[in-house]
């Protein structure tokens, strides 16, 4: 974990070049759950699995460790304090079911390094074992994956949410996870320009010292799925000393490209972009539709024109599968610096 001004300035930068200039990070996480079985059917969503299987959080996060992911996403995006209480927990005990989230994915972290110990000992030049850096990312989604209305995906709340609304609202969660032993906090889909700001201030009034990420959710390349300008939005993320990437995700692939260029425009922060498969999520089925879908393959042949376009880490979102990651650590591989070989992908 990173404490200090200072150090979290040079946080992702020093792990980027660890990674031999750039990462992976891992992909949909609600997907897998449901491939091994779970019923999301919840205004929980993913977040149930933390009570009613949690094996199975941990096999996801080790699948997309095996599949080459250096950023494992706990599976806090729908927990939260709320949520809980309402589905009968006393806060204590949702308070410790967040904890629990980080705690599952330190623990496939730990098995999976494990494995690579047994499996393969690679030493470098100075007879220390190397290994690929993995960071713990703590999930925070909006306050629209909570409503569980399908808001995160158009960023209207309604008038009567206000900036104060939304602080109060994430406040005690960022504390709780904050503090949980995370290497950082991933907040996620963000849909309106209010609530990238309520991040921010939250960041600065609790005097969080871990380092965040900011990435927001377009449907149309050019704005926020509230309309918001993106390079507005972006500039929110840039000013805010916690944040240390700036980026999109849940958004189709077609748009990556563009988001990355304005994001570019207005910081000098890395980029990371996680889209979703290109499907769209109907609200009101609560369910994924085809519509420009991509298979794997396609997806990854992104990559490149990602790369040149200024982005430094990359992984999936929605309907995106360990196959989606494996492909992109494989094509990332061919593209990383000198440096990368002093980090043995095990």
């Amino acid at each position: 974990m990173v404490s200090g001004s200072n150090g979290t300035t040079s946080f992702m930068t020093d792990f980027l070049q660890k990674c031999g200039g750039y990462s992976v990070v891992d992909g949909g996480f609600a997907t897998e759950l449901e491939r091994h079985g779970a019923d999301l059917n919840d205004p929980l969503w993913s977040a149930k699995c933390l009570v009613s299987s949690p094996h199975l959080v941990r096999k996801v996060h080790l699948d997309y460790l095996d599949a080459g992911a250096n950023i494992i996403i706990t599976a806090s995006y729908q927990a939260t304090i709320q949520g809980f209480e309402a589905k009968g927990f006393s806060t204590e005990e949702a308070e410790a079911l967040l904890r629990r989230s980080v705690e599952i994915a330190c623990e496939a972290r730990e098995i999976y390094y494990d494995r690579c110990m047994k499996d393969s000992w690679d030493f470098t030049g100075s007879g220390r074992i190397s290994r690929r850096p993995v960071l713990v990312a703590a999930s925070v989604g909006s306050y629209g994956a909570y409503l569980a209305d399908g808001s995160e995906y158009s960023g209207d709340y309604g008038d009567a949410v206000s900036l104060a609304t939304l602080k109060e609202f994430h406040r005690r969660r960022v504390q709780i996870l904050a503090n949980s032993g995370t290497d950082l906090i991933a907040f996620e889909t963000i849909p309106n320009k209010l609530e990238a700001q309520a991040y921010a201030e939250l960041l600065e009034e609790e005097g969080i010292t871990i380092p965040a990420w900011f990435s927001f959710n377009s449907k149309d390349g050019i704005n926020v799925v509230s309309g918001d300008s993106i390079l507005e939005c972006a500039s929110i993320a840039d000013s805010c000393e916690q944040v240390v990437a700036v980026g999109i995700n849940c958004t189709a692939p077609r748009f990556i490209h563009g988001l990355i260029l304005s994001v570019r425009k207005v910081t000098s922060k890395p980029v990371i972009i996680y889209p979703n498969s290109g499907e769209t999520y109907n609200a009101e089925l609560k369910k994924w539709v085809e519509s420009t879908g991509v298979r794997d393959e396609d997806f990854v042949s992104y990559i490149g024109k990602w790369c040149d376009a200024g982005a430094s880490l990359f992984g999936g979102c929605c309907r995106t599968t360990p196959n989606t990651i494996k492909a992109i650590s494989r094509v990332l591989s061919n593209k990383s610096l000198p440096s990368a070989n002093l980090n043995i992908q095990m």
